[in-house]
């Protein structure tokens, strides 16, 4: 699972950079402020959470089946929370909770974590 969320974790890294860079150059005159913003928003929270990814590779061996579900929470969260601010401020695609249940799953994943500290490896 350790080589999975490095993978992931360095794929969603990438594409935060490439969005980030988007926002800052090719986005910046073509979208209305408030999408702007939103766009970085969904880039800072898609960059933590891949470090977030890669951190669960790095723990997993010692964390366990919490750290594996913390680490597919995060990758979830990252595809909801990031992909509809991204659908709704690039393709004007309205897709009300997809976002809020992205952050939740981004949410449950850090709670996964702080269980893994808690829990002895089996």
């Amino acid at each position: 699972m350790e080589r999975v969320f490095v993978f992931l974790g360095a794929l969603t890294g990438l594409a935060a950079v490439a969005m980030s860079a988007a926002s800052a150059h090719m986005l910046a005159s073509r979208l209305d402020p408030a999408a702007l913003a939103a766009v970085r928003s969904a880039v800072q929270m898609q960059g933590w959470h891949a470090l977030a990814l890669l951190f669960c590779a790095v723990w997993a061996p010692r964390g366990g089946l919490m750290v594996q579900i913390a680490g597919w929470c995060f990758f979830v969260g990252i595809v909801l929370f990031s992909g509809g601010i991204y659908a709704h401020a690039l393709a004007e695609l309205r897709m009300p909770a997809i976002a809020p249940a992205g952050g939740t799953v981004m949410m449950l994943g850090w709670l996964f974590v702080a269980l893994s500290a808690l829990t002895r490896r089996r």
